[in-house]
C-alpha cells in the first residue's frame, strides 16, 4: 500500500511542472489538463518520495514536479517492478509501461546539481481506467496479470526505408502475423543499416519496456551495411542460437540462398531477440515455422512456464 504524496501537471511541453491538489485521469489518454497525454504508453510518469527526499538529502533543494514526474508516490521501489505492475488508486488503475527513459539532453535539474534521478528511478504508466484522484490518496499495487499476451516489438532495418525511399512492407507484415498469434505488439521503428542505433533500441526495449520478445527485419546479408547480427550479439547475455539456425535450416528447403544468412538469436535479460530475413516472403515463411515454438520458450523467459509446452 503506498500514498499520493503530490500530484504535477504542465500544461505545456518543456515548461516546469506544478502542484495540484486534486485531478482527473482520463483513460487512455493521462491527466486531464496534461501536455503530455496522449495515446502513447507514457501517460502519466511516477516517481517515488523516497528518491526524491534521498535527493533532497545530498543538498538539492528541488520541489515536487521539478523532475517531471506526474505523481509522487510514497511507499514504493518503483524502478525495481516489473511492466504490467497495475495500480489502484480510487476507480482508477494505470499499468506500468516503462522503467526509466533516455535522457537526450540533460534537464535543469542535472544542470543545477549534476544529477537527475527520474531517467534512472521513475516509471510510466498507461491509464486503463479513469477516476478522480488527490493528493492522499492510497495506492494499491496489483502484480501483472499472470494471463497477459505476450509483448513484442518489431525493427525494421533498411537505410532506404529510413530515408523515406522505400517502403517498409516486411515490418507491416511481421506485426500483423504476431498480432494474429495473439500477441500484444507495443513498437514498430524503422532504423537505418548502423549498429549503435540498433543496439541502443534493443537495449531499450528490453530494458526499459521489458518486452517479451523483439524481432528485426533485414541486415542479415552480406553487404558491408548489413550489421544486425553484430549488433544482436552485442547486446546479448546469452546467445540461443538454435532459434536462428532452426530457421535457416528450414528455408534451406525452400531455397538454397538461406545458407548466406548471417541471422542470430539470443536472450537479454528476460527478452527474446530474434533476426528475421529482410524480404516480406522470407518472413513470413520464418515466423510461421518458428512461432508456434518461441510460446514455450517465452513463457520459461516470463516465469510462467516449466518443462511441459503451454497448451
Amino acid at each position: 500500500m503506498g500514498t499520493i504524496k503530490a500530484i504535477c501537471i504542465s500544461e505545456q511541453r518543456g515548461t516546469a511542472k506544478h502542484e495540484l491538489t486534486c485531478a482527473e485521469l482520463v483513460q487512455d489518454w493521462g491527466i486531464q489538463g496534461d501536455a503530455h497525454g496522449g495515446k502513447w504508453h507514457r501517460q502519466v510518469s511516477l516517481l517515488s518520495f523516497e528518491a526524491i527526499e534521498e535527493f533532497r538529502a545530498k543538498g538539492a533543494n528541488v520541489a515536487f514536479g521539478a523532475f517531471g514526474e506526474n505523481l509522487v508516490a510514497e511507499g514504493f521501489e518503483l524502478n525495481k517492478l516489473p511492466v504490467g505492475t497495475r495500480f489502484q488508486i480510487g476507480e482508477a488503475l494505470l499499468e506500468l509501461t516503462q522503467i526509466g527513459k533516455e535522457c537526450h539532453s540533460h534537464c535543469a535539474i542535472y544542470h543545477q546539481v549534476g544529477d537527475c534521478i527520474m531517467p534512472r528511478m521513475g516509471v510510466f504508466t498507461q491509464v486503463l481506467k479513469g477516476g478522480k484522484i488527490q493528493v492522499g490518496d492510497e495506492i494499491t499495487m496489483l502484480p501483472p496479470e499472470a494471463d497477459r499476451p505476450f509483448t513484442a516489438a518489431v525493427i525494421t532495418l533498411s537505410d532506404k526505408g529510413a530515408k523515406g525511399e522505400r517502403e517498409d512492407k516486411s515490418g507491416p507484415l511481421i506485426e500483423e502475423l504476431l498480432k494474429n498469434a495473439g500477441y500484444n505488439v507495443v513498437e514498430c521503428l524503422l532504423l537505418p543499416d548502423e549498429k549503435a542505433p540498433l543496439q541502443r533500441q534493443m537495449i531499450r526495449l528490453a530494458d526499459q519496456r521489458q518486452v517479451n520478445l523483439i524481432l528485426t527485419t533485414g541486415g542479415t546479408g552480406f553487404s558491408p551495411r548489413d550489421i544486425t547480427p553484430e549488433a544482436t550479439i552485442a547486446v546479448c547475455d546469452r546467445m540461443a542460437n538454435g532459434i536462428a539456425e532452426g530457421i535457416r535450416a528450414y528455408s534451406m528447403t525452400i531455397t538454397p540462398r538461406a545458407m548466406l544468412s548471417r541471422a542470430v538469436s539470443g536472450i537479454r535479460k528476460q527478452t527474446l531477440i530474434v533476426n528475421l530475413p529482410g524480404s516480406p516472403k522470407a518472413v513470413k515463411e520464418s515466423l510461421e515455422f518458428v512461432l508456434p515454438t518461441l510460446e514455450h520458450g517465452l513463457d520459461i523467459l516470463r516465469g510462467t512456464g516449466g518443462e511441459c509446452a503451454r497448451t
